[in-house]
């Protein structure tokens, strides 16, 4: 695990895997190698000691690096930023508007991460480093960011995962970093020649209509590349797209049935996972393979925000 190399996408995109939940192909930090340094996403804390080593395997030091973007505040993806920018002494942080205070002061966020993986919690995230503001700059809708002679990146707030949610458009690949909001990319199938790719609906800010306003808008754009949070890079994105949008009816149509009979969040996980896992089945994928622990989790968390988003409805 610790002497994995960053993958090169590109001559001047790398791939660091951050290992998140001890796993690997699960979050990764993209390294922008522009005349201004930048990476987006840090994952949790403790994914923070893999950037370094992938950074200094690319060649880099830490004063080089300028930005350090969080396409949202979710602890999987932004929970290392403060423990980060520790050490990297020349970066400033970019962070959707809904994101800032959290990020300033982020015990909010905790608390509600906490709720949610329990005793888990420290394993997992801490130490979850506060950032001071004057170290922060805001991006939100049409918004840019300059990083190189020719390369200037444009930042969408594209909702339906979370509210403090913005994806990255960057013009020299015609590729876009979309953190959660069109889905999850499964690695771990690309090994089995399965391309396969699922919405992640976790709490609180779910929001179906607006996750699939999102995946059109994305569409539309007719991009080479999705950058993925969690994890890798399609150039395929009609496909990815088309799954996700798919995926997520399914997900919708099981949670307002379980809703509806009254359910919670296990039962709406269970079958989700089995829907699932049956479909992959079906693509040759045995019930052995790995990706079902990954997928299992994934489903439960997805659960937590489906019941969430019906439960506001019905208040």
């Amino acid at each position: 695990m610790e002497n994995k190399k960053p993958e090169q996408i590109d001559a001047r995109i790398h791939l660091i895997d951050g290992f998140d939940l001890g796993v690997p192909e699960r979050t990764g930090t993209y390294v922008i190698d522009e005349e201004e340094l930048t990476i987006v996403e840090t994952g949790p804390s403790p994914s923070v000691k893999y950037i370094k080593q992938g950074l200094q395997d690319l060649g880099f030091s830490l004063d080089e690096v300028k930005y350090i973007i969080v396409t949202h505040i979710h602890l999987d993806h932004a929970g290392g930023a403060g423990l980060l920018l520790r050490e990297c002494p020349n970066a400033k942080v970019i962070v959707h508007p809904r994101g800032e205070r959290h990020l300033i002061d982020p015990k909010k966020l905790a608390a509600g991460a906490r709720a949610i993986y329990g005793e888990s919690f420290s394993e997992l995230f801490d130490p979850i480093v506060p950032i001071d503001a004057e170290r922060l700059i805001i991006k939100d809708e049409g918004d840019t960011l300059t990083i190189g002679p020719d390369c200037t990146l444009e930042f969408l707030y594209t909702p339906g995962h979370a509210k403090h949610h913005f994806s990255i458009y960057d013009p020299v690949s015609n590729g876009i970093f979309t953190g959660d909001t069109v889905g999850v990319r499964y690695q771990q199938l690309i090994h089995d020649g399965v391309g396969f790719f699922l919405p992640s609906t976790s709490p609180n800010h779910f929001d179906p209509a607006a996750m699939q306003e999102s995946i059109q808008r994305i569409l539309d754009m007719n991009v080479d590349r999705i950058y993925f949070g969690h994890y890798g890079m399609t150039e395929n994105p009609p496909k990815a797209l088309h799954q996700v949008s798919e995926w997520l009816e399914v997900f919708v149509e099981e949670g307002e049935q379980v809703f509806a009979e009254g359910k919670g969040y296990d039962e709406l996980s269970g079958r989700l996972f089995e829907k699932v896992k049956s479909h992959l089945q079906g693509l040759g994928i045995n019930e052995e393979h790995e990706v079902y622990i990954i997928i299992n989790l994934d489903m439960q968390v997805c659960a937590l925000g489906i019941i969430d988003y019906f439960q506001k409805l019905k208040q």
